[in-house]
């Protein structure tokens, strides 16, 4: 461990980010954006964040906003560290035009909804919630669902543990050790990361022959740097099945990129 710390290479670090594509970079430049909004504008976290009974026909923003929105610097500096490489991942595997699609619409409504429905409905509460960990749990969920593809099960003692659960787990462990998490928000981000992972709702990504004559049109690919295009995506616009590709199988379904968020979801 020491030996490890000692060959620390900052500029790995350097390399990395720079290296970061274009979604990726924009949704963490907004995330930051929101955090020194909010130091500077006290009235901005009331506005933006997922107040349920706050939303309406003229406050519908809030389902889009509250992602970005964090309580304090720690809050959003560990969100960060977490997002950042799980958003990279699906990015490098979906393309940037999906990506920015679904995380500045669907991947923020549906969670929100499911908190509202959840919190209003069940609940009977009106608890605010803000924070980018509804996203990494949704991806962490996603990676989960990829990794029990091709390793369905991990073992402690004699018992076998679907590896599909990890994600509940860590929201577990998050929601006992991290004061003021929203549990029910947590587990509204990872319901549909499982459910993008199942494939179930890969219909709300937009058509790749629309973004295809989209890219090429406007020149997406040589204009903007760090770009990622519907052709150029790691694993296909679906994945890789195993079965038809083993060669690929392997690094699809590999470890997730990160083992879990340490902060909350909303105060």
């Amino acid at each position: 461990m020491a030996l490890s710390f000692l060959q620390f290479n900052p500029a790995r670090i350097r390399s990395y980010v720079f290296r970061l594509p274009l979604c990726t970079r924009l949704l963490t430049t907004i995330i930051v954006a929101f955090y020194i909004a909010s130091v500077a504008l006290p009235w901005l976290p009331q506005w933006a964040a997922l107040i349920p009974s706050q939303v309406g026909l003229k406050s519908m923003y809030r389902l889009n906003t509250y992602p970005f929105l964090h309580a304090n610097f720690f809050h959003a500096f560990f969100n960060i560290l977490a997002f950042v490489p799980l958003m990279e991942r699906f990015e490098s595997e979906f393309g940037t035009l999906i990506s920015l699609a679904l995380f500045t619409g669907p991947f923020g409504l549906i969670p929100g909804a499911l908190y509202i429905l959840t919190e209003r409905v069940i609940l009977r509460g009106d608890t605010a919630v803000q924070g980018t960990s509804v996203w990494v749990f949704l991806l962490l969920a996603n990676e989960a669902m990829k990794t029990y593809r091709t390793n369905p099960h991990f073992i402690i003692g004699d018992v076998k543990i679907p590896t599909w659960t990890t994600p509940l787990f860590i929201i577990l462990v998050v929601s006992f050790l991290v004061p003021n998490t929203s549990l029910v928000g947590h587990l509204c981000g990872a319901a549909v990361g499982y459910l993008w992972g199942l494939s179930w709702i890969r219909f709300l990504s937009p058509p790749e022959k629309i973004l295809r004559w989209v890219e090429s049109k406007l020149n997406l690919l040589g204009r903007l740097p760090h770009y990622v295009s519907v052709d150029q995506k790691t694993y296909g616009r679906y994945g890789v099945l195993p079965s038809n590709a083993p060669a690929l199988s392997g690094q699809d379904g590999g470890p997730v990129a990160y083992t879990g968020s340490t902060q909350r979801l909303g105060p």
